[in-house]
């Protein structure tokens, strides 16, 4: 039985260290692999640290706040949902990514909300 993986990536705020045609000849092998596969779901890369923002609600007050906060050293660049039969699955074929060379992922397996869990 499969389950699912949301796959952060992490890399340096200015990008990969990569040359352009190696980036993307390894993005689209390892793509082209989980396809092929059945286990590449959505994703997608995500804008650079000047175009985000941050939400939160406190005591009834919405902050909304430009970026990330200072201390981040390492930019959420994008994210995959991949379904593997287990992480260490999901691990072997992550690190194939060009993010696995030019910065880290996390891979967190998808669960259920305690009430879905009830029904």
């Amino acid at each position: 039985m499969t389950s699912k993986y949301l796959v952060l990536h992490m890399t340096d705020s200015t990008g990969s260290r990569l040359e352009r045609d190696e980036d993307k000849r390894m993005l689209e092998s390892w793509a082209g692999e989980g396809e092929a596969a059945g286990i590449l779901g959505p994703g997608a890369p995500v804008a650079g640290p000047e175009q985000a923002k941050s939400v939160a609600v406190r005591d009834g007050r919405t902050l909304i706040t430009d970026g990330p906060f200072p201390e981040f050293k390492e930019w959420f660049a994008g994210y995959d949902l991949i379904e593997a039969d287990s992480i260490d699955e999901a691990a072997a074929y992550m690190s194939k990514h060009p993010t696995a060379v030019s910065g880290r992922m996390y891979i967190l397996p998808v669960v259920r909300l305690p009430w879905e869990e009830e029904s």
